[in-house]
This record gives C-alpha cells, sequence and structure tokens, in this order.
C-alpha cells in the first residue's frame, strides 16, 4: 500500500529535514545540495519541529534553521508556489540572517556562511533546465567574493531521472526523485528505487505521520489550507487578468492612436493583472494572520507604492509566527 504521505507539504517537510530525532536526513540532504563545498558532518536545529499542537499551527511558517560544526547557518524552506519577488525574498532573508551575527563590538572576519536553500515544485526560472542552481557572490569571469552568502534553488519539475536509471542518480536527483514519488509508492518500492538506508529513514517519518492520528490530522489540516490558499491565489490572478483587459482597453483608447492603441492594451493588461495579484495576496495575507481582509473597492483606492507597503508588513507578520 502507497505511503500516502506527500514529502512537499511544508510540514512534513520539516518533519524529514528539521527533526533532531532524524538529523542524519537532513546532513545527507545538506551534503547532496553543497556538493563539492565543505562537508557537513553535524548539525543543530535552531528551530526544531515540535511535537505539541497549538490552534494555529495550519498558519506557522516551517522554515528550518540549523547550523553545522562549522559555523555555516542553512535556512531551508520548501515552496509549493513562486510568489512574487522571490528572488529579492530570498537575498533578504539570508542577508538578515548573516548580518544579525555581527555583535556590538565584532569583527567582520567572526562572520560565518549563510546558505539559504529552497525547495520548489513549480519552477521559478521557466526557461532554465537546471535542476539545481547555485547562486554566490562571484564577478562575471567566475572569480568568488565569497561563499558567505549562497543561494540554492532546487526546481523539482525539472528532474529528468525516472524509475530505470534512479540508481545511477546522483544524490540530488534521488532525494528530488523522493520528494516527488514516495506518496505514491510503497516501503518495499522504496527500498529497492533508493537503496541507501537514509531513503529508508526518511520514508518511516512518512509511515509514521500516515499511522499517526495527530500527525495525519495535521497533515490533512495543512494540505487543505495550502490547496485553499492556491485557490485564492489563482482566483486573484484570474480577476486580476479580466480587470487587467478592461482597463487595458480603456487606457489604450485614452492614449489614442499617436501612442498606439495596442501598446496601450497590453501595458494596462499587464498593470491590471499585477495588481489583482497583489490584491489577492494581500487578501490571503490578511486571513493568515487574522487581520481583517480589505475589499477590492478599499485596495483599489491604495498606490502600487502602499499595496507593496502593506504586503511586505503583512509577510513580516507572518514570518515572525515560526513554530
Amino acid at each position: 500500500m502507497p505511503i500516502g504521505i506527500c514529502p512537499t507539504v511544508d510540514f512534513v517537510f520539516k518533519l524529514l529535514f528539521g527533526n533532531p530525532k532524524h538529523s542524519r536526513i537532513a546532513i545527507h540532504f545538506l551534503n547532496a545540495i553543497l556538493q563539492h563545498l565543505l562537508k557537513v558532518n553535524k548539525i543543530v536545529f535552531r528551530n526544531p519541529i515540535q511535537e505539541q499542537e497549538t490552534e494555529d499551527d495550519k498558519l506557522s511558517i516551517l522554515d528550518i534553521l540549523a547550523t553545522d560544526e562549522h559555523g555555516r547557518t542553512f535556512i531551508i524552506e520548501m515552496q509549493t508556489s513562486v510568489p512574487a519577488g522571490m528572488g529579492q525574498r530570498l537575498t533578504y532573508y539570508t542577508a538578515c540572517e548573516y548580518v544579525d551575527q555581527l555583535g556590538k563590538g565584532q569583527d567582520y572576519v567572526s562572520l560565518r556562511p549563510v546558505i539559504s536553500i529552497c525547495v520548489l515544485t513549480d519552477p521559478m526560472f521557466r526557461k532554465v533546465p537546471e535542476l539545481h542552481l547555485h547562486f554566490a557572490l562571484r564577478s562575471e569571469t567566475g572569480v568568488m567574493l565569497t561563499e558567505d552568502l549562497q543561494v540554492h534553488v532546487l526546481q523539482l519539475s525539472n528532474l529528468r531521472v525516472t524509475e530505470e536509471n534512479l540508481r545511477y542518480a546522483s544524490p540530488l536527483e534521488q532525494w528530488s526523485y523522493f520528494l516527488l514519488r514516495a506518496e505514491t509508492l510503497t516501503m518495499d518500492e522504496i527500498k529497492r528505487l533508493l537503496p541507501d538506508e537514509i531513503f529508508s529513514e526518511a520514508a518511516s517519518v512518512l509511515d509514521v505521520v500516515a499511522k499517526t492520528p495527530e500527525q495525519k490530522q495535521r497533515y490533512e489540516a495543512r494540505l487543505k489550507f495550502l490547496r485553499d490558499e492556491a485557490a485564492r491565489t489563482r482566483s486573484a490572478r484570474e480577476e486580476g487578468f479580466e480587470e487587467g483587459i478592461e482597463q487595458g482597453i480603456q487606457q489604450g483608447i485614452d492614449q489614442g492612436i499617436e501612442q498606439g492603441i495596442e501598446q496601450g492594451i497590453v501595458k494596462g493588461i499587464v498593470k491590471g493583472i499585477e495588481r489583482g495579484e497583489l490584491f489577492g495576496r494581500i487578501k490571503t495575507l490578511q486571513g493568515l494572520v487574522g487581520a481583517v481582509e480589505s475589499t477590492r473597492e478599499e485596495l483599489s483606492d491604495y498606490s502600487d507604492e502602499q499595496l507593496t507597503t502593506l504586503l511586505e508588513q503583512l509577510r513580516d507578520q507572518l514570518r515572525s509566527r515560526k513554530i
């Protein structure tokens, strides 16, 4: 019987990679990501998974923070969608973690690397075929300024490994296969396809979730929440598209033939879609932090700058609610 638990649901993802009882799993995964970089042998979780339930569990941000024996900090997160400003977001939180290391009177040489790892089910870079992208501070000719700030993006949708050649795939490809397929596999199939015992240990974590009523309930609640959020975002995007068409036609007419009706329509559509997506994300985040949701009419009165500021404020509120 298939395990039936999806590892890419962030609650389960943190049980796998943020659990002190199974730190070997996180260490193996980190080394698969780092490849040629200094190997991780030991880690300490700074925000380990909590066993107790709270009423707002479904609202918790489930990023993983860990430090290894070399003093490096790892930020590991799972995303089933690519929110607006994802590149800036990854840069911002990586830089914040780096800056927070330095106390008053400390020297810059005391700073240790901060490495962000973002696992995505949808591609962040749709025209880039790579599974794993590694970003660091380098010159155009490849000269490394510092390895202290790094961002790794794992685009699971770009995995090209099949069941037939899985045994010969790299550890990172095998982890990607596990994250995408474990839900539909039995324990015996995982042992056959992925002989390394670390994957059996990871599968056992999923099996415990499936067989523990409390954890299964949390999993189902989180899965429902993520699906509802995706539906709200999709609805907001569709509304924004329709509104953008209407605004674009009117804007194109107003701009007149001199500037080009076609150019005005396209510009208006794009603008409307962008504002529609902002409306949807703001209303979603307001619901998550317990704030009263603004109406579309209220948000329409905001400038682009005011909408962006409100969105960032809501993100910071939600970000602070970590497990």
